[in-house]
């Protein structure tokens, strides 16, 4: 089962949620970092916000490009230490 996270960037759609993955590739030959980014339409049955960053894997076919279930929500560091204050 193939995991991926990342960023939600919308939920406009009914229970779909638009996420942004982001990756850093190193250039083969001249060794520079540098980020590629992609979109994943995700089938989302816990009702996450935009802002969260969550963790989704593939799943079965929900529509043409919805091939993706969110698992869970990832919190933030910074959420954490605001709870525990």
């Amino acid at each position: 089962m193939k995991l991926l996270s990342g960023k939600v960037i919308s939920t406009k759609m009914d229970k779909t949620a638009t996420i942004l993955v982001e990756r850093t590739v190193v250039h083969p030959i001249y060794l520079k970092r540098y980020k590629r980014s992609k979109k994943y339409h995700v089938h989302d049955d816990l009702g996450v916000e935009v802002g969260q960053n969550v963790r989704f894997a593939a799943s079965r076919p929900y529509s043409k490009f919805i091939k993706w279930k969110i698992v869970e929500v990832v919190e933030d560091k910074k959420k954490k230490e605001a709870k525990k204050k």
